[in-house]
């Protein structure tokens, strides 16, 4: 078995600079890109973390598809309830995203913490991380 390569564990290395730890970044030798489809280089991903502090302080991560857009909805509600700033950024760069450490959006990020990721909050949940992440 081992002459036709069956059995053998392929050489995995990790290329990609994003900084992540999941198993989805690790690339075969042969393949020099990223699995997040960005170009996850020490230049991009200084950028990345140079963008996490400008902009808004409420920020929603994803692709824009209609998952994004109803937590980004419901977000805007809850910052509206609470009387809060309610400007948003939409962070659609994946090397961005990957600096957060964020593999599965949508994500919440308030005040520079990821306060959820991979799933839609209601309006209600929203406000109950607000209101303890900025007490």
């Amino acid at each position: 078995m081992g002459l036709f390569g069956f059995g053998k564990n392929k050489e995995v290395k990790n290329n990609c600079d994003c900084g992540c730890s999941s198993d989805r970044h690790k690339v075969s030798a042969e393949d020099s890109s990223c699995c997040c489809g960005g170009d996850c280089n020490a230049e991009t991903m200084a950028a990345a973390e140079i963008k996490k502090t400008a902009g808004s302080s409420v920020k929603v991560l994803g692709s824009g598809c209609a998952k994004c857009n109803q937590l980004e909805t419901a977000t805007k509600e809850a910052l509206e309830e609470l009387g809060m700033d309610t400007s948003i950024d939409h962070v659609t760069d994946f090397v961005q995203i990957a600096s957060y450490g964020v593999m599965t959006t949508p994500a919440l990020v308030i005040d520079g913490k990821v306060v959820s990721f991979g799933k839609v909050l209601k309006k209600d949940d929203v406000i109950n991380i607000l209101k303890k992440v900025r007490v």
